[in-house]
């Protein structure tokens, strides 16, 4: 194919692939996935009509990197995360009551810009690493499910949540143990992330067909969209009536103190994007658990992982917003800085996790063949990965490294623009009002891509990721929907099922 011809292709792929992305990105429960397997299902088409497979791969890379940025904004200004963007969500409705909303977007977009710039480097490590020469790859998948248990453990017994222990062991054990324990704490967190487990294990057995015919039907989507959409925004719709008008400041942070997070959260997302079923959340998790850690040992105190309750220790949602609306008409109160500060840390940690581990399943489909997520995985179907043995990596891996860099560098000013949109909604139209309108929307997409069946499973999705913030543990354990299933494959797949119990 001719050069210019060529190049006309990737370039109008990427700009078609950068509209898509903010598509996905700004509608909660459409995922990046979803748009690549139905454009995987178009293929024949594309191809008939001259359409370069290279092209369509494009669209897919350039989709899946603004959706990483622009998830940012439903999950903070409108309530309705998808799952990577389930832990923004309290910070981000935080600084939304403060109206620091502005600010969160900036810190979201530099998040993601320092993850994707950071992330690029270390896959030269992941190609030493992973590839022909060391070949860990192969020499880890013989310890893999011991090593989802151990990632799912140390993520269940960083629950801080001190809870009640039941009124019997408090009568056995005649009070000696306590008012409340962090030991209660896990021992729930751990209940409820096997709850999402067999949950998500009954729900992928299930059968699912789109009553209109859409392609690659998934229950996934409602029972992420039940257990880490729909349930937030009915919280969100009963607790808050209003928002104080927010600051009209877009300009993004200056990279410096957030190098050493953003690159610590890059290599967590790198490696979590190798192990399947662990996402950005679970990556993030990680990252703000060492921080903690690091605190310790230096004699300092971390912020704590209660990052993502509903509430913050010595300010309600309520003062937080009766401070905001007093800013708005005197700058001599401010809003607490402490808080703010840690908030926008959380939001930019968790976008550059976000965005680390899309570029990184993209690596490791070149490193190691092997897919970790339903763009990487439409990829593999498209044509055979010509996979990285050699010194220099493949013309088709280096012309997708370099759609992914260029989305991303567009994506910045993108969600300045959108952010500035979504706002003046919120001016036009009432908040009560915009969060039934995406309930109603997203439940329609339900019905639209899994029939009936997929309401049922969003119906229970929403009663289970109502639990959390009532019982006290984080949203992030309801991954165990995904993290659980893989569980029991991995370890069946190695050591079978000797008793018949599945």
């Amino acid at each position: 194919m001719d050069y210019w011809l060529s190049l006309a292709w990737l370039l109008g792929s990427m700009f078609f692939g950068i509209g898509l992305g903010s598509m996905t990105g700004l509608i909660p429960g459409f995922h990046v996935n979803n748009v690549a397997l139905i454009l995987l299902s178009l293929t024949p088409s594309f191809l008939a009509l001259g359409i370069p497979l290279f092209a369509v791969a494009s669209i897919i890379v350039a989709c899946g990197v603004v959706h990483t940025f622009l998830n940012y904004i439903p999950s903070a200004l409108i309530g309705a995360p998808d799952a990577d963007q389930a832990l923004s969500l309290l910070p981000g409705h935080r600084m939304l009551l403060a109206g620091e909303a502005t600010k969160g977007v900036a810190y979201s977009a530099r998040g993601s810009q320092l993850g994707l710039l950071l992330t690029l480097p270390l896959l030269i490590g992941v190609r030493l690493a992973f590839g022909p020469e060391l070949n860990l790859y192969d020499e880890m998948r013989d310890a893999l499910p011991w090593i989802l248990l151990t990632i799912s453990f140390f993520l269940l017994i960083t629950e801080t949540t001190r809870l009640p222990w039941p009124l019997w062991i408090q009568n056995i054990t005649g009070g000696t143990l306590g008012e409340g324990s962090r030991v209660t704490g896990f021992i729930v967190a751990t209940a409820y992330f096997l709850l999402c487990g067999f949950y998500g294990f009954a729900v992928f057995s299930l059968p699912a067909t789109s009553p209109v015919g859409m392609p690659n039907a998934s229950l996934l989507l409602p029972s992420l969209a039940g257990l880490f959409g729909i349930a937030n925004l009915i919280d969100i719709y009963s607790t808050t009536q209003e928002l104080p008008p927010q600051k009209d400041d877009w300009e993004l942070p200056p990279p410096g103190p957030l190098m050493i997070p953003c690159f610590l959260s890059s290599v967590a997302g790198t490696v979590m994007a190798v192990l399947p079923g662990m996402t950005a959340a679970q990556a993030t998790v990680m990252v703000m658990s060492g921080r903690n850690v690091a605190a310790w040992v230096k004699g300092e105190e971390g912020w704590g992982m209660d990052f993502e309750n509903m509430t913050m220790p010595e300010i309600s949602d309520d003062d937080l917003m009766a401070k905001a609306m007093a800013a708005a008409d005197s700058e001599e109160i401010p809003i607490d800085d402490v808080y703010k500060d840690r908030d926008m840390e959380i939001i930019a940690i968790l976008s550059a996790v976000n965005t680390a581990v899309t570029v990184s399943v993209l690596g490791f489909l070149y490193v190691i063949g092997r897919s970790r997520s339903g763009a990487t995985l439409a990829l593999k179907q498209m044509y055979p990965i010509d996979k990285w043995a050699e010194l220099e990596p493949s013309s088709d891996f280096v012309r997708l490294l370099a759609v992914t860099v260029a989305a991303g560098l567009i994506s910045i000013p993108i969600m300045t623009k959108v952010g500035k949109g979504v706002l003046k909604l919120h001016e036009m139209i009432p908040l009560q009002t915009m969060l039934m309108a995406v309930i109603i929307f997203v439940t329609l997409l339900v019905w639209f891509s899994t029939g009936w069946i997929g309401i049922g499973v969003l119906i229970v999705g929403t009663v289970m990721g109502l639990m959390p913030p009532r019982i006290g543990i984080r949203r992030s354990h309801g991954m165990g929907i995904i993290i659980v299933p893989i569980m029991i494959y991995t370890f069946m797949q190695k050591y079978g099922d000797p008793f018949g119990f599945i």
